[in-house]
């Protein structure tokens, strides 16, 4: 099965659809970061680095799986102060190259990754109904990555487009849980002492919360909520990896921010992609991505029903 991925980020649709046994045929991003990245670990794909509203769909070749992940600021609730302005306007009106690039390719199936708030877009509906004009029906699935196999709780929507009369809804089997204490590398990072001086007071009242929890190790954010007061324990899956450093980890008195290198494995990467030296690139580009073992059982799921 060919297969293109557009907004492809870091990879992660490529690398699950390599998983399944997909051939990445194509790959579109307008970040140049993320484009270059995507090369290095996928080099046998064509690469287009642009603004896909103004993609030309007759350079993209030919396929049967057309993967894509609009842009997700406008809908997330994690948007925060810029909600309702042009930029995110402009972020959520990505979703229609989705439907410009189906209405030149015909592929029989496309597979969009979103946050679940995409449902309640307002021109979602509209959307939709553009979709089923080309033939297509649309089936949203709710999917928490640690359910199908990666050791994070990201939960996000995956609709399922096919050319068919009804909808495909998927019976997705539940993958045994894989906790964060399976990559969390204690003999590694930049560790630095939890009582040293200027450290922040919420910041010790989290640490102390979380020993009272969960002992001498655990996981705890260094801002923001999720698992706020309370830490996190190792032997369930880690929350969210977002774009920025947000996941500590604690080993009695001593700290430190988790590594790329784990975030990548938080996203069930494979250990072999490569990622850039800066840290705060390599972070971006992890916490942007779609996770790559559940895609792949989507799409394992998908051939077997289809």
């Amino acid at each position: 099965m060919d297969c293109i991925d557009l907004f492809a980020g870091a990879g992660g649709f490529s690398t699950g659809a390599s998983l399944a046994g997909c051939n990445v045929v194509f790959a579109a991003n307008h970040w140049p970061d993320a484009v270059e990245w995507h090369s290095r670990n996928h080099p046998e794909a064509q690469h287009l680095c642009q603004d896909l509203h103004q993609a030309d769909w007759s350079l993209v070749p030919k396929h049967d799986l057309m993967m894509a992940s609009p842009c997700c600021q406008g809908h997330s609730k994690a948007r925060g102060k810029a909600a309702g302005n042009p930029q995110h306007d402009a972020s959520r009106s990505t979703a229609w190259a989705v439907v410009s690039a189906a209405e030149y390719h015909r592929p029989d199936l496309v597979l969009v990754e979103n946050v679940p708030e995409f449902l309640q877009w307002t021109l979602y509906r509209p959307w939709e109904l553009a979709m089923n004009a080309l033939g297509y029906q649309v089936a949203p699935h709710i999917v928490d990555a640690a359910d199908l196999g990666a050791p994070q709780n990201r939960v996000r929507l995956f609709l399922v487009i096919t050319r068919s009369s009804n909808p495909l809804m998927l019976t997705l089997v539940q993958q045994k849980e894989i906790t964060a204490r399976t990559f969390i590398d204690f003999d590694a990072g930049n560790w630095s002492e939890i009582d040293k001086p200027g450290r922040a007071a919420a910041t010790l009242q989290r640490v102390s919360a979380g020993r009272k929890l969960h002992g001498d190790r655990f996981l705890m954010p260094y801002y923001k909520s999720g698992s706020g007061l309370t830490g996190r324990s190792l032997d369930r899956p880690i929350g969210t990896i977002t774009t920025l450093d947000r996941w500590a980890v604690v080993d009695g008195d001593r700290m430190r921010m988790l590594s790329r290198y784990e975030c990548r494995s938080a996203m069930s990467f494979p250990d072999t992609y490569q990622l850039p030296d800066n840290h705060r690139l390599a972070v971006h580009l992890m916490g942007n991505a779609v996770c790559p073992v559940p895609v792949s059982h989507i799409i394992n799921e998908i051939r077997r029903v289809a």
